[in-house]
């Protein structure tokens, strides 16, 4: 298995420090507001990451993070934290606010079919964990107190950049546009391991530490976290291509200096679901959540579609359109996968084996998830028995995760039920609405069909095509939808 490693700009063969066992760390939500789909692009993606890791016969130990403080509202150290900010807006306690959406946050992961990590830990859960890492890093020489305030110092580093190489006089203490600088740093890109009252007086968090009554930096909590449910060694860090500099670059200067070896060999970013006017965001325009997918009629479950026709580390960009096309191309393979009877035939291993090569090969190519969706049509379209083919898609869509079995399975029932209503011709929508116009329509079409005046029709498809329906023979029937 090959993996695009963000360290070393390459793909690389995936190893692992101890054979057949995968430690795995996915930067977790900060839960101050939901998530937009962007975000869950991510996780979508290191799901299936994780389903595929199993599925080729790894023990996946996979840890995720729930940031609850010390993220402030810019990824460095400038301007308040974000939970005390989303408390505010809704007059909660941080702690409320903190329930409330991580709560939100895994039922959305529900809805489109995410995997729980192993391990959830709440930042606020770990502060002694902290504290411990801080106070060696200050004996060591690799951290400083100033203003009351302690900073890990970058200076000390032979490489501080990881991800992407900049000039070493960036390092000197100077003033970024836009942002006010802290004096206390003595390099531009120090950060804050440990913040005290002296620089946020009403922080509503606050712990005792040797350095004063305060609260943990960001970057701290992922690399505590890890460290203990983790181990020393980590085989894989996931997280939005955003996270790369400079929270996952801060991890690794603090955790090496920490452990004084390297820390994670492989580092694994996700790029970003983009709108037609850039990059998505919780603060403009329209707030694109699970939520606001299904009140406008969409399965989440055919967002995760969408997300899985393009590669993980290609920017995606997303409008209502582009939606659409995915749920009719979504829509389409549940239907074409309903016509095929399950029953028949027995399970043929060598043609699910060579099927099942295809997904693997996908796979393995740095998680291509468009070839590996094409292996579904591959399936429809093989010359093997209906057991067979339904065997393969259960088995692929154990990692790519969209229910396509299921749905077949319960469109084959609603067929089922309309065709013994109907004296063995079944009329079904594939969104399971009802419309007896268009079913009327429809059913003269079968009749003219099976008085071979197939001029007629042609005709009446043509007729639902331009009111902006699609139809679909099948065995017993046939299944429609809207396309406009």
């Amino acid at each position: 298995m090959y993996l695009y490693n963000s360290a070393t700009h390459k793909k690389e063969l995936f190893t692992t420090h101890t054979p057949e066992h995968v430690e795995m760390y996915t930067c977790g939500p900060t839960v101050y507001h939901f998530a937009h789909i962007g975000n869950l692009r991510s996780y979508i993606m290191e799901d299936v990451l994780e389903k595929y890791l199993r599925f080729a016969g790894y023990d996946v130990n996979r840890v995720m993070n729930i940031t609850d403080v010390g993220h402030l509202t810019s990824d460095a150290d400038e301007g308040e934290d974000k939970m005390l900010k989303g408390a505010r807006r809704e007059h909660k306690t941080v702690m409320e606010i903190a329930q409330y959406y991580t709560d939100a946050f895994f039922a959305d992961c529900a809805k489109l079919n995410i995997k729980t990590p192993n391990v959830v830990q709440p930042a606020t859960g770990m502060i002694d964990d902290y504290i411990h890492i801080v106070q060696t890093l200050l004996e060591k020489e690799y951290a400083y107190l100033a203003g009351g305030n302690v900073y890990f110092d970058t200076g000390k580093l032979p490489r501080y950049y990881v991800f992407n190489e900049h000039k070493e006089e960036d390092l000197a203490v100077g003033v970024r546009e836009g942002v006010e600088e802290d004096t206390n740093k003595r390099n531009k890109n120090d950060f804050v391991l440990w913040f005290t009252k002296s620089k946020f007086e009403d922080q509503a968090l606050k712990w005792d530490s040797p350095w004063g009554v305060g609260y943990p930096g960001w970057h701290i909590e992922c690399s505590g976290i890890s460290l203990k449910y983790n181990g020393e060694y980590l085989d894989l860090h996931c997280g939005g291509v955003d996270n790369a500099f400079p929270h996952h670059t801060n991890e690794i200067a603090q955790s090496e200096s920490y452990l004084g070896h390297p820390w994670c060999s492989h580092w694994w970013h996700v790029a970003h679901l983009n709108t037609a006017d850039g990059k998505m965001s919780k603060s403009k325009g329209e707030f694109l959540t699970v939520s606001l997918l299904e009140e406008k009629g969409y399965d989440p479950l055919a967002y995760r579609f969408f997300c899985l026709q393009s590669h993980y580390r290609k920017n995606l960009v997303f409008t209502w359109e582009n939606l659409d096309n995915a749920v009719a191309a979504y829509e389409k393979l549940i239907a074409k996968l309903a016509s095929v009877d399950p029953k028949d035939g027995e399970v043929e291993p060598a043609a699910l084996g060579a099927l099942e090569e295809q997904f693997r090969a996908a796979m393995d190519s740095d998680l291509n998830t468009p070839n590996a969706v094409t292996v579904f049509y591959n399936i429809l379209k093989a010359p093997a028995s209906g057991a067979t083919k339904w065997a393969a898609v259960e088995k692929i869509d154990a990692v790519l995760g969209v229910k396509l079995a299921e749905k077949a399975a319960a469109a084959r029932q609603r067929m089922a039920k309309a065709a013994l209503a109907d004296g063995g011709f079944s009329v079904t929508c594939q969104s399971g609405e009802s419309d007896p116009q268009i079913e009327a329509l429809i059913r003269q079409r079968a009749e003219a069909k099976r008085a071979k005046n197939f001029a007629e029709a042609d005709r009446i498809r043509d007729a639902l095509k331009a009111q902006g329906v699609e139809i679909t023979d099948v065995s017993g029937g046939v299944t429609w939808r809207r396309i406009s």
